[in-house]
């Protein structure tokens, strides 16, 4: 089974998360849910934003790093929305990284310093009508460019949503464990 690492969105460490994480440790793997936000949560994604741009990204990366160097090298890391930068910037750069799972948000892999690791397999799930992953931002493209490359599996999902729905979360939680297997 795997250790892997679940980083939380901007709403923080909410239920949801912690329930995907659930899933996992009900499956054999073992999984951590560091809290970015230090116990703050938000009911909308725009309070949970404002509060990442108030501590800042390179703080919020840098508490993702610190998360997981207390942990073995051979991790998976698993991203929902905001929490896919650290898991993004772990997976590329961090030595012994085994795979990741980015959902809701991808950046193309150069802002990390390179390309995707091709040993490291990648899973990717986005909404194909998100409005904060449709253009000028760049997570769609940059998500379809890391598939037709190869270095990754897309799965998107149909909505206009950022976050999942029940339905579509059970949908992606199967194929989390599915890819983890």
């Amino acid at each position: 089974m795997s250790e892997v690492v679940v980083f939380h969105h901007a709403r923080g460490l909410t239920p949801d998360v912690l329930a995907f994480a659930a899933a996992l440790r009900s499956a054999g793997h073992e999984a951590h849910t560091p809290d970015l936000y230090d116990g703050a949560t938000f009911t909308t994604l725009d309070e949970g934003l404002a509060h990442a741009e108030a501590i800042g990204f390179p703080t919020l990366l840098e508490r993702g790093r610190r998360a997981a160097d207390a942990l073995a090298a051979d991790l998976v890391y698993i991203g929902f929305s905001l929490g896919a930068l650290p898991a993004q910037l772990l997976a590329q750069t961090r030595p012994g990284a085994s795979a990741a799972v980015l959902a809701h948000s991808c950046v193309p892999p150069a802002k990390f310093g390179g390309e995707w690791p091709a040993e490291i397999p990648l899973q990717l799930h986005l909404t194909e009508h998100d409005p904060l992953a449709l253009p000028p931002n760049t997570d769609l493209e940059a998500a379809r460019a890391l598939a037709a490359s190869g270095a990754a599996e897309l799965f998107l999902y149909p909505g206009t949503d950022h976050f999942f729905d029940a339905e579509t979360m059970t949908v992606f939680t199967e194929r989390v464990l599915a890819f983890l297997r």
